[in-house]
């Protein structure tokens, strides 16, 4: 990797969020010594019009990462128990993010599975969001890390890069608002990539 790949990679991730999404797959992410390739991402815009994002109601103490600067990693905890990892993305001051769904364990198996005990296939250890943080060893330590930085949490251009006629496109997951806008992005046909669940709102009693 020279210093260029890193620049292309900071020049991509500070542009449009849904071209940084579609380009961070097959990007390869380090975390507290193991490794994954990016299989699916999610895209969420901010304030302009995006319900499903966690600024779009403006800038509060736990979204304040997602203003900027691109490549930091914005960390959040959901449900009471599972940690994300978004790749913050746009020019700053106007917040966007890259949730980081799954991935492919490709350095640091064994360190994996220690952390992820349960599982029985080494194609689940990075399969979905918590997943990926569990199997990474990612928690709230992480938030607000320059991913394109040396750090234990860092993020490194794809060995090569997915050809576009790879990566499928469809709805977002488990999100109460606009969760029909195709911004969830994936490597069409790899198995780590996780299963659809459409969004269906709760019934009210």
């Amino acid at each position: 990797m020279t210093g260029t790949d890193l620049a292309t990679l900071s020049d991509l991730l500070a542009g449009p969020v849904v071209p940084a999404a579609r380009g961070l797959l097959g990007c390869r992410l380090t975390g507290n010594g193991v490794t994954v390739r990016i299989t699916e991402v999610e895209a969420y815009a901010g304030t302009a019009g995006d319900p499903a994002s966690h600024a779009h109601r403006g800038r509060t103490p736990r979204n304040a990462v997602m203003f900027g600067p691109a490549g930091h990693a914005y960390v959040y905890f959901t449900y009471g128990m599972h940690w994300c990892v978004n790749v913050v993305t746009g020019p700053d001051g106007e917040a966007s993010a890259v949730l980081l769904r799954a991935g492919e364990v490709v350095d640091g198996p064994d360190l994996a599975r220690a952390r992820r005990p349960a599982v029985r296939r080494d194609v689940d250890l990075a399969r979905g969001p918590a997943r990926l943080c569990a199997a990474l060893g990612i928690d709230r330590s992480a938030y607000g890390a320059d991913l394109l930085g040396d750090g234990p949490v860092r993020l490194r251009p794809a060995v090569a890069p997915a050809p576009q006629a790879a990566i499928a496109a469809g709805p977002r997951v488990g999100v109460t608002g606009a969760h029909d806008v195709p911004w969830r992005f994936w490597l069409a046909g790899d198995p780590t990539v996780s299963a659809y669940r459409r969004h269906v709102p709760r019934v009210r009693r």
